[in-house]
């Protein structure tokens, strides 16, 4: 079973998030509360820790990986460029619940991309996810903690049941939201369109970029 991190007398938030950071830094993988669900958490500059997102989810590699990042300013190494509509939905929504779908630079890996050449990205509202990511000083995969196909997970009891033989820790705190998934946008294109809606309504995206 995996390692339960988890605030307690004997464990403040640093510590458990440090530790978080660390399993990550280490190539491992953990699940970890965002503002929607529980998401897998797994070093995106690490092509074995991505493939092992892959695998433990049952994923099929044509199916891309999003990333969470720890601040919008850790945006642009990653991406080739920022448009200014894509700039508004950062300025509106970041930190929030809309994955925001770039082309990916040289440096990220394909792995993500699935040769899509393209990465989505958010910034998460959940100040959990904020700081492990930028405690890792690397994006962090945002992929549900699930199986491929089976429910996402609003609590880390359901994480273990679904998987938590695979994974490395649980960062347990608390229940999320767990009532709908990011919204995804891509920017790639001209006007900007919406692939997935979710937490974020079509009509409140529609009022900033002009659609």
């Amino acid at each position: 079973m995996p390692e339960i991190l988890k605030v307690s007398a004997d464990n403040s938030e640093e510590s458990v998030l440090e530790s978080a950071a660390a399993i990550v830094a280490r190539g491992g993988v953990i699940a970890y509360p965002t503002e929607t669900f529980y998401g897998l958490g797994a070093d995106a500059t690490n092509e074995q820790a991505v493939k092992r997102i892959y695998e433990i989810k049952g994923r099929n590699f044509i199916n891309p990986i999003s990333i969470i990042i720890g601040r919008p300013e850790n945006l642009y190494p990653l991406v080739h460029r920022v448009s200014s509509a894509a700039q508004k939905l950062i300025q509106a929504f970041w930190p929030g619940a809309l994955t925001i779908i770039f082309k990916a630079s040289d440096g990220v890996l394909p792995v993500l991309t699935a040769g899509t050449g393209k990465i989505g990205v958010r910034v998460s509202a959940s100040n959990v996810a904020q700081l492990i990511a930028q405690k890792l000083g690397h994006p962090l995969t945002a992929t549900s903690a699930n199986l491929s196909g089976k429910p996402e997970c609003s609590q880390a009891s359901e994480v273990a049941k679904q998987i938590g033989n695979k994974i490395d820790a649980i960062v347990d705190f608390g229940p999320t939201i767990g009532d709908k998934v990011s919204t995804i946008i891509d920017v790639t294109c001209d006007p900007p369109v919406i692939l997935r809606e979710g937490a974020i309504s079509r009509k409140t995206i529609e009022k900033y970029i002009g659609t």
